[in-house]
């Protein structure tokens, strides 16, 4: 499912315009990348939690020059579904087959 497919879903069961739903999943996008960027997280009851993760310093290997290189400790963003949530996804018997981007879905 891609971002307009969620759109037009949201905007069908509420009957909201499409372009204030587009607005209002775009600003939420923004504020989740924002208190993400200033080392906050997000605890949304029911649903789960974006969160900063903290990645050791390490060496990784440049293998075209055959180089060890030095990767600093750096965050990265990270989502951890709550416990509903993860519940309601082990029930499901198979995923549906979704194409992605610039593939033709098979409707």
């Amino acid at each position: 499912m891609r971002k307009a497919d969620l759109v037009n879903r949201i905007s069908d069961k509420t009957g909201i315009p499409k372009v204030d739903v587009l607005v209002t999943l775009e600003t939420m996008f923004k504020e989740v990348k924002d208190t993400l960027a200033s080392g906050e997280n997000i605890y949304i009851r029911g649903f789960g939690s974006f969160i900063t993760k903290k990645r050791a310093a390490k060496i990784g290997r440049n293998i075209k020059k055959n180089v060890a290189v030095h990767i600093p400790e750096h965050y990265i963003p990270a989502f951890k579904p709550a416990k509903e949530f993860s519940m309601e996804v082990k029930k499901l018997k198979e995923p549906k087959k979704d194409s992605g981007p610039g593939e033709d879905a098979d409707d």
